[in-house]
Formats: structure tokens, sequence, C-alpha cells
């Protein structure tokens, strides 16, 4: 026996009525258009010969970022992205190198031996690749990282800052992001090694910051082709009072501060000749573990000196090679206020790609985000654009060949 349409529509509407009915619909809803406000295409911003040249050699710039839906907001993509993502198996080849001061600094090298592209080990491109506050070449970001490039012919070296790559600290020095001469000794020694191989930086949050600094201090005499940055918290103050706000505190800046004070703990002996230890590991905060600790070994008179001579937003001018730059909107660790936008507008070698939503270090995509995010997918376009086509790149960046010697 068949229903009138007028008994059709009141069983429909008895349906849709239901309580329990109108409150799947109304969630379902609301996260429809929320997840459709989120996918949108990143802010290029660079001069237009960067951008056209972008366009072309890394596609990604052009496509929508569609975040995971279930990850709202920054801090979540960034927590989610410490627990879930995964880290691919990486086989290191470990060189400790010595230092000027007495010191030595561990490199974890993939030499790519096995490389189709770049069979010629003299020739074949270095990826430098500096990690951040607290990390060292075990982290997830990085061997993700080191995927994209040897999946492409590429060698990778890992610089482990001071005492973060299990070595053991043999003189009372460490590291910031302000001072250079650590990473100056490193890519020194990769050319020396390969003089002639091209060499790329990348550098993620505080080893953006060393990078963009170092670019900036050796401008034409950088002895790479190319920088790349992620997460980079562009104003070192502006980024200390984000992570003193109640809840960064609590999810990051703690978690992080004890990161410090550990390696600290762990070079103890030879690091208390220096400092008072026992204080420094009272340091609730990033910017107390700075006053006590980082600022007082490198010989600033305040933290805030420290972080001022740290800030890369400022030095962006004197950088020389073409520099990519992914951050997002969202970051709780480098807030949207601190990006140096109208600097990189005013520059033609430097490109920020800003999303609206990615928090740090994150930019997941996918309901479960455990493998290839945005990010690496953007690194590893931009490596290969880099590496692949010179002379396109410093043409739109405005840099001048050098003469043939």
């Amino acid at each position: 026996m068949f229903l009138s349409h007028f008994d059709l529509w009141r069983t429909y509407w008895d349906c849709l009525s239901r309580p329990h009915t109108v409150l799947i619909c109304s969630i379902t809803a609301a996260l429809y258009y929320l997840w459709g406000r989120k996918c949108q295409t990143p802010a290029l911003v660079s001069s237009k010969a960067f951008s056209a040249f972008l366009h072309k050699h890394c596609p990604v710039v052009s496509e929508p970022f569609i975040p995971t839906p279930w990850c709202w907001g920054g801090r979540i993509q960034t927590l989610v992205c410490a627990i879930l993502k995964s880290k691919p198996t990486v086989c290191y080849r470990n060189e400790l190198i010595r230092t000027v001061d007495g010191g030595q600094i561990s490199l974890d090298w993939v030499d790519n031996r096995d490389s189709a592209e770049y069979p010629e080990s003299s020739i074949r491109p270095t990826v430098l690749i500096l990690p951040g506050l607290t990390g060292n070449s075990k982290v997830s970001y990085v061997r993700h990282a080191i995927n994209q490039a040897t999946r492409r012919g590429y060698r990778v070296v890992v610089f482990n800052n001071r005492g973060l790559g299990g070595e053991e600290l043999l003189t009372p020095v460490t590291y910031c992001a302000a001072n250079t001469s650590d990473l100056e000794r490193v890519v020194l020694h990769v050319n020396g090694l390969y003089p002639h191989a091209p060499v790329l930086g990348a550098g993620v949050s505080l080893g953006g910051m060393l990078l963009l600094n170092y670019l900036a201090r050796k401008r034409t005499e950088s002895g790479m082709v190319a920088g790349f940055t992620i997460s980079v918290p562009w104003n070192a103050l502006k980024s200390a009072a984000s992570m003193e706000e109640p809840l960064n505190w609590l999810l990051f800046n703690k978690y992080l501060t004890n990161g410090l004070c550990q390696a600290v703990t762990r070079h103890r002996k030879v690091l208390e000749k220096v400092v008072d230890i026992d204080h420094v590991l009272k340091a609730q905060t990033i910017r107390e573990f700075d006053e006590r600790f980082t600022s007082l070994l490198f010989g600033y008179k305040s933290c805030t000196d420290y972080y001022h001579d740290a800030s890369p937003d400022h030095k962006l001018p004197n950088t020389a090679v073409p520099i990519m730059c992914l951050n997002a909107a969202d970051d709780p660790f480098s807030p949207q206020g601190a990006f140096p936008l109208t600097t990189i507008q005013s520059l033609p070698n430097v490109a920020m790609l800003l999303t609206a939503h990615g928090g740090h270090i994150a930019f997941l995509q996918g309901f479960f985000p455990r493998g290839e995010s945005y990010m690496e997918r953007l690194f590893g376009q931009f490596v290969q654009a880099a590496f692949e086509h010179p002379k396109d790149i410093k043409k739109a960046c405005g840099i001048k060949e050098k003469p043939s010697s």
C-alpha cells in the first residue's frame, strides 16, 4: 500500500523534528561551514617575479590548504602533530667536528649514495637542516624533511646544536638564536667536503631564526644557494609574550623550559663553571631560562638585548639569497602581528607563504594526519626548484650571477 504525498512529508518532518536529528544536523552543518572557511589558499607575500617563479615550480603555493577537519585552531594542530606524527626510519652517519673554542658539533649525515639523479657524490646537492629549540636529528619533522630531500636525489646533513646531539659538551658554550659562529663552522666544513655541490639551508622555528640571522650576517658570502624556514618566531619579545599567555604556558612553554633545563642538567659539570645551575633550573618559562642562562652565557646585558639581537624581522634586507618562509597565522609561538609582511613585500629575494591555520611546525592535512603534510610538500618542491633551476630563481630574485673565475 503506497503512502500519499501528505503522509510522506509528515513522516519526513517527524524525523527531522526529533531533537537528536536536529542536533546532529546542526553539528554537521557547523562543522562543514567551519571546515569550508578553513580551506583557503594561503597568501603568498613576495615580489611579482619571485611569485611567478614559485607558482611555476612550486604548485603547492596555488592550492588551498585543507587542514585536518577535527584540528580546530593552532594549539590543537601543534599538539596533535607532536602526538600523532609518524617518525620515518632514517639511517645516519654521525660526524663530530671541532670548533675554534675547543668544543664539538655533532652532524648527522644521510649521504644518499644510491641517488639515481646524482650518482656522483661530489656534485650531489646538500640540504643542511637546523632543528628547533630543543630538537635534533631524531624529531619527526626532521625525518620527514629528509625523506623529501632524499627521494629527489639530494644529500642531507642535520646540524645538532651543541649538547643536543648526544655528544659531550667539552666547553661551557651551548647555543642561541643570535650566535651564528657554529653554523658558520658547519657551512665551511660542508662546502670544504663538497666544494662543487650546492648547499641549501632549512631552519625550523629557532633553527629558522639562526639561519636567517646567518644569511643576513654573511650576505653574499653565505655559502648557500637558498634558504627555507618553517614557523620562525620573527620577533623574540613578541613570541615570548605569546608563549606566556596562561594556556600557551601550560601547553607549550612549561614543556620546552623543562627540556632546556634537562639539557643543562646533563652537562652540569661543564656549565656550572660559568652559571648558577640551581638558579637556572628554577626557571618556569623560556624567558626566565634565557635571563638566567642564555643571555649570560653569550655576554648580553639583558634578556631584552638578546631577544632584539636574535629577532630576524629587521635583518631581512641584509640577506642576498632566495628565501622561502612558511608561517601560520594561528601559530601560538609566533603571533601574526610580528610577521614582517611589509618588509618582505619590498624585497626581491624573500617570500612568505602565510596560511590561516596550521599551528607551529604542524600544517596537518587528512583525517588521520600521520604522514606527509603541507609543510613537507612545500619544502620538497622549493628545494627541488632551487637546486634544479638555479639561474631562474636568481633572476626572479634579482640576484646577479657571479663572474666565473
